[in-house]
């Protein structure tokens, strides 16, 4: 009689064939589908919200938003809320420059995700902030249409985690090849 034998991993994988599903994820990660798609779409989304900031309706739209958090409250009245929705909109341009220049130079995408991390902290606390974002319907609070378009902000807040992670990871790997 054979005894039985556990084959070596390397056998046990060449003997199963990969799934279509582990196949695919294996696929999406070797071409960094998600790195492009979130770093492309958060430049868009800092570029285009960025110069619309700087339109009247855009520094108008955010007054009830800057007015009502204690963290930034501060930059209408200093500013004013025209310059200050301005300067708020120069940041997220400039934030997403630095994300586009970390496509070249990772540590530029690192101070782009920073500052990318700073708005979009910010910001995600005017969920729980503005008057109106939290709406009760047979006493339970939902978030209204404002407060899901404030909550996307901390998807946000997290893909700018992600692209710092990226960054840095980049940057690190050209420091020890330098």
């Amino acid at each position: 009689m054979k005894a039985l034998s556990t084959p070596a991993p390397k056998q046990i994988a060449s003997q199963n064939p990969k799934s279509i599903l582990t196949k695919l994820a294996e696929w999406i990660s070797s071409r960094n589908i998600p790195f492009l798609i979130s770093s492309t779409g958060m430049i868009v989304m800092l570029l285009w919200a960025g110069s619309y900031k700087m339109t009247n309706p855009g520094a108008e739209g955010i007054i009830p938003l800057v007015s009502n958090s204690p963290l930034i409250s501060w930059h209408f009245k200093l500013f004013g809320p025209y310059i200050g929705s301005d300067m708020i909109g120069l940041t997220e341009i400039v934030a997403a420059l630095f994300l586009i220049a970390g496509h070249f130079k990772p540590k530029a995408g690192i101070i782009g995700g920073l500052i990318a991390t700073l708005m979009f902290f910010i910001t995600s606390t005017m969920v729980i902030t503005t008057p109106g974002a939290i709406t009760p319907v047979n006493g339970i609070g939902y978030m209204s249409f404002l407060g899901l378009f404030l909550f996307k902000d901390i998807i946000a807040l997290g893909t700018a985690f992600g692209l710092i992670s990226y960054f840095g990871k980049k940057a690190v790997d050209a420091e020890i090849r330098d």
